[in-house]
């Protein structure tokens, strides 16, 4: 039923006329992703950083949380990432499993005691950079939808040539690296040890590519076969810039209440690299040949290799972000975010993108988000747990669409240095269609569960 919603309504989206790889649609959802990849401590208890602070990541959902710090503080965190993808292709199903491991966190904050103007006590600042979307992954998908899109041999140059129009097998094999990385700037200060505020700086680099490689087989019903093979790439890199400010109020010891702005994100230069570009009727590289011939017909032979360069720029949506935490003294707290983003506010420019534009504004909509965190100590030892719901941006997703993740985590202090621990497990549904010209083919359906460990260090410096 999406498929049939989303299809009828915006059927002459030309960027995907003629092609298995993402839209500029999807990638300017892609490119607007977070994955909440942290600090250890911040991972575990869900992000849920607002009202908190007093963590090196806690800069991307307030600023002015690096002012809760009573002293410099130093972290690092590394990931390891196990994804788990199960297609549905006209019910046949595959999985695919892979594992990845990389550095996703590290950052610092300097506090400085204020003796010029006792209502401001404190000043902090802090740099952090992390790995706000990770795109490494792959899955396979095969099946029988019973349509044939490629069902002529173009070297048959007969007057009734050949039509392979039975369709036998359809597979598709997806690629995906790259990544959204971020270098952020903070500035925070205490106001009357009862108002911290906070502005923020955020850069932001993208390096995404995708490679996919369309496989089919047909026949003609006489026993003469046709096997294709349809490859498609794209290299796509860019820079952004956004703004953040907030500010948390602690009208007792025990409240909390915070409030942030992040501003769009405004990816001022964005390149695209690609051979989805006609090549003798093509959009890819192109091989095909049939049983009753021994030539193979190449698009791309003696070097005919055809890449087309695109410029554009891209705005995604701005984010507010309400908090609230309890804080019982030493032994433990709880915490509340609640966030919301429009879609609607993507934004493609530099060439012709009103059918994408029309797209954000049609199917998309105001997504919000729920995050949950707890910590409690005993002695030396802290016990972490979170939870975090995201809605889909989409209006006509349906409810199994929506990312739920639920996270724990340990933390032991040594003194100077503490050690952090967590495991996150999250899972959604979500959509691929390989076939987006012909609205006969449905989409795969895609199961994507993610088990993350992080481990992580932060010292006092």
């Amino acid at each position: 039923m999406r498929k049939i919603i989303f299809f009828v309504a915006f059927a002459a989206l030309s960027c995907v006329s003629n092609s298995q790889s993402l839209g500029y649609q999807n990638l300017s959802l892609m490119f607007s992703r977070n994955d909440r990849n942290g600090s250890a401590r911040f991972v575990a208890m869900g992000g849920a950083f607002g009202a908190i602070g007093g963590d090196v990541t806690s800069m991307i959902i307030n600023p002015a949380g690096i002012s809760v710090f009573n002293g410099n503080n130093a972290s690092l965190a590394f990931q390891a990432r196990n994804t788990n993808y199960l297609t549905t292709y006209y019910n046949n199903s595959l999985t695919t499993e892979e594992d990845f491991f990389k550095v996703t966190n590290a950052g610092i904050v300097l506090t400085f005691e204020n003796n010029f103007n006792n209502k401001w006590s404190k000043l902090a600042m802090g740099v952090n950079y992390r790995i706000s979307a990770d795109f490494e992954d792959r899955f396979f998908a095969k099946g029988n939808s019973g349509f044939s899109s490629f069902d002529r041999f173009p070297l048959d140059t007969n007057e009734n040539p050949i039509i392979y129009n039975i369709s036998e097998d359809q597979e598709l094999s997806n690629y995906y690296n790259g990544e959204v990385s971020e270098l952020n700037f903070a500035f925070s200060g205490v106001y009357e040890e009862k108002l911290h505020v906070g502005a923020g700086l955020n850069f932001y680099d993208i390096s995404f590519s995708q490679q996919t490689i369309l496989r089919e087989t047909n026949n003609d019903g006489n026993d003469n076969i046709l096997n294709s093979r349809f490859y498609q790439e794209n290299f796509t890199n860019g820079v952004g810039f956004s703004l953040s400010t907030g500010f948390i109020y602690k009208p007792t010891n025990t409240f909390r209440f915070g409030l942030s702005y992040q501003s769009p994100t405004w990816f001022t230069e964005i390149i695209e690299n690609t051979n989805i570009i006609n090549n003798d009727g093509f959009f890819g590289d192109t091989e095909i040949e049939v049983s009753n011939s021994d030539v193979i017909y190449d698009n791309t032979f003696d070097g005919n290799l055809p890449i087309q360069e695109l410029l554009y720029k891209l705005r995604t949506p701005s984010k507010i972000t309400a908090s609230t935490a309890i804080i019982f003294g030493k032994i433990g707290l709880i915490s509340f975010d609640y966030s919301t983003n429009n879609y609607k506010g993507l934004y493609l420019s530099g060439d012709d993108f009103s059918q994408e534009n029309l797209f954000f504004d049609n199917l998309l909509r105001r997504a919000d988000a729920m995050r949950f965190g707890t910590e409690w100590r005993i002695n030396n030892l802290s016990v972490r747990g979170g939870y975090v719901f995201e809605q889909s941006p989409f209006i006509n997703s349906i409810s199994s669409d929506n990312l739920e993740s639920y996270s724990l985590g340990l933390g032991y202090n040594f003194g100077t240095v503490k050690l952090n621990l967590s495991y996150r497990k999250s899972n959604k549904t979500d959509q691929y269609d390989f076939y987006p010209q012909y609205n006969e083919v449905e989409a795969t359906q895609l199961n994507i569960n993610n088990t993350i460990i992080t481990i992580g260090f932060s010292a006092n410096i």
